[in-house]
């Protein structure tokens, strides 16, 4: 019997928890906040003016440094070195002592060579000496024709004799001035290969220094084919400039346009472009990759935060405020400006 009771209890309890769950709404007040009006989403955000502002139109790129002149200093002469006048990584400037090589040789040859013209000369005032007094003999009937054509020969064939040996005299001299390297332009030069007491000739692969030149420079990077009209206009007005920048470091050279490669990659689409960079300062070494930026000319565009724009593969988008705390989407392309989208949030904002 008490068995019974329990599960009719049981049952009672379970219809009123039932029921109790299905009219929840009632008595909680549900009912009154799903009839009224649902309040909007607000979403904080910060605002930036829009500002209209001359804004260049550039081209990113990585660039190689390269100097406008390098030389490979070699020796001419078969000879020893006898003298290195600078150290190694100095700057040079143009006319600057360098190397010094043995030219005794060179110097007897020309000592001989002198002696040789000093003879051959006195010959030939001899033999003109005999032209003009055959020529007087003549005259007088003292002598005969053929005399005097003979010294006229001889004459002649020590004029050239005394050619030949003032050319061998002067090639001498132009050997000598091979024993003495100068600096051909202003620049920093490398070690040198080779010290005091080496061995040198014309036929060695090695130089014995190289010389680049500093400032200015060339920078080359590559553009795409797309840019060409434009940069070419930009080369004709004068407006298009080069900055080089070294990467981790904020040092950077301004520059100009030096030339453009006459063809195109077809592989690639791109063409090389050289910039030519004044580098007084040495900013630039040889050999260096740069980042490059070439601006092509300047606009005068609506300008905003580059946080504000949202990009996509084809498109930029940004939320422009209204005075009615709403954010309209605007849609960016390329030369198409801006344009609404049907689409708007409530947001509620404060200035950047």
């Amino acid at each position: 019997m008490k068995r019974r009771n329990l599960i009719i209890v049981a049952g009672g309890l379970g219809i009123v928890a039932l029921a109790a769950f299905v009219t929840r709404s009632s008595w909680t007040g549900g009912g009154a906040s799903a009839q009224g009006p649902q309040r909007p989403r607000v979403t904080s955000v910060e605002l930036a003016k829009a500002e209209r502002k001359e804004v260049p139109v550039d081209v990113d790129a990585i660039g190689m440094v390269t100097p406008i002149s390098s030389v490979a200093l070699k020796s001419r002469v078969e000879t020893t070195i006898v003298s290195v006048h600078f150290e190694d990584g100095a700057k040079v400037a143009e006319g600057d002592l360098l190397f010094t090589l043995d030219a005794r040789q060179i110097d007897a040859q020309i000592e001989q060579a002198e002696g040789v013209l000093a003879r051959d000369q006195a010959q030939l005032e001899g033999a003109q000496r005999d032209v003009r007094r055959y020529s007087d003999l003549i005259g007088k009937g003292a002598t005969t024709q053929v005399s005097l054509d003979n010294a006229k020969t001889q004459a002649d064939i020590l004029i050239g004799t005394v050619k030949a040996v003032q050319s061998a005299l002067d090639n001498l001299k132009v050997q000598k001035s091979y024993t003495v390297i100068r600096a051909p332009f202003s620049g920093r030069i490398s070690a040198a290969n080779l010290k005091v007491g080496n061995f040198v000739r014309p036929a060695d692969t090695t130089p014995l220094a190289v010389i680049n030149q500093m400032a200015p420079v060339y920078v080359t990077f590559p553009i795409p084919q797309r840019v060409l009209v434009d940069l070419r206009d930009a080369m004709k007005a004068g407006g298009s400039k080069v900055t080089a920048t070294i990467p981790g470091h904020q040092r950077s050279e301004d520059g100009k346009i030096a030339m453009v490669e006459n063809t195109v990659d077809s592989a690639t689409g791109m063409v090389a472009v050289r910039g030519i960079m004044n580098n007084e300062n040495e900013t630039l070494w040889p050999g260096t990759l740069v980042a490059t930026k070439l601006t092509i000319r300047t606009e005068n565009s609506v300008v905003v935060p580059t946080v504000a724009v949202q990009r996509s593969q084809s498109e930029g988008r940004q939320f422009r405020a209204s005075g009615r705390h709403h954010a309209a989407r605007r849609h960016q392309s390329d030369g198409a400006g801006l344009r609404d989208l049907p689409h708007s949030t409530t947001c509620a904002g404060r200035p950047a």
